[in-house]
């Protein structure tokens, strides 16, 4: 099957590179980060100090951000619950493994009319941890997500409202036919080869180059551009075992684009901005 044209990449937004900083580094400088180094940073991948104030002022109002003073030095810190959210992302998106297995686990929910608002909530959340949906009130995942889902809906209070079962299929459609209605895996699959097509001439520029350490700056703004780009995409891939996908899955090869700039990159970068 001829694969789908590959749309272009969108350009990723000052905050969401903001979070990546701070997911990368900021947790290990000690949660702080002042506002001249913030700017500095965001300066060289293409964030002037503007915009980054603009965004760091949404992100607070969002409660991702805290502001915090330390030795009168105004910097921020990550909150309590970005915190979590951004273990959860650590796991998703440095340490998912691909499951063998056909297994599932099924959400079946129930709100009130009058708390519509909790109900956009908890289909948003299942929907990020990748979920899709069987009925109105029925969603369904790979069955490797259930320790997630159990805790981001615990800690963002939509627990009284779903319950989780471990399913088999059992009959009677085939069960990557399913697949491929409950989930835009064309989508996803044109998403991972604009990632590649983008990628993929950076990392060969890289190799023949060479991360050094005259070069860390660079390799610290192409890595936090390179990982905010990626980061999105193992939150919308469910992560379905191999044979229910396409069998031109473009999943792999990018996943492995991303693990090869990822060696190359991450400890010239690391070392720019932390020392160690």
């Amino acid at each position: 099957m001829t694969p789908p044209m590959t749309p272009p990449m969108t350009p990723p937004t000052p905050r969401a590179l903001i979070i990546t900083v701070f997911g990368l580094y900021v947790r290990d400088l000690g949660g702080w980060i002042s506002v001249g180094r913030l700017i500095e940073l965001m300066d060289h991948v293409g964030i002037d100090a503007q915009a980054v104030r603009s965004s760091v002022s949404r992100l607070k109002k969002r409660g991702i951000l805290v502001g915090d003073r330390r030795d009168g030095v105004a910097g921020y810190g990550l909150s309590e619950y970005a915190e979590s959210v951004l273990a959860e992302g650590d796991r998703r998106i440095f340490r998912r493994e691909q499951p063998q297995d056909a297994d599932w686990v099924l959400a079946v929910f129930s709100v009130p009319e009058s708390e519509r608002a909790k109900r956009h909530a908890l289909r948003a959340r299942l929907t990020w941890l990748g979920f899709a949906t069987i009925s109105s009130g029925t969603w369904i995942a790979p069955a490797h997500v259930a320790d997630d889902t159990r805790l981001v809906l615990a800690r963002d209070g939509l627990e009284r409202y779903v319950e989780l079962f471990h399913a088999d299929h059992l009959g009677f459609g085939d069960v990557g036919s399913l697949a491929a209605k409950w989930w835009d895996l064309r989508g996803i699959d044109a998403r991972y080869r604009a990632f590649a097509a983008e990628c993929e001439p950076l990392l060969r520029r890289w190799e023949r180059v060479g991360a050094s350490a005259d070069r860390a700056e660079a390799a610290f703004a192409d890595y936090v551009r390179v990982l905010t780009a990626w980061r999105e995409l193992p939150y919308l891939d469910p992560g379905l075992p191999p044979e229910l996908l396409p069998a031109d899955w473009a999943g792999a090869a990018a996943t492995r684009l991303f693990a090869a700039v990822q060696e190359l990159l991450e400890p010239q970068a690391r070392e720019y901005v932390t020392g160690s």
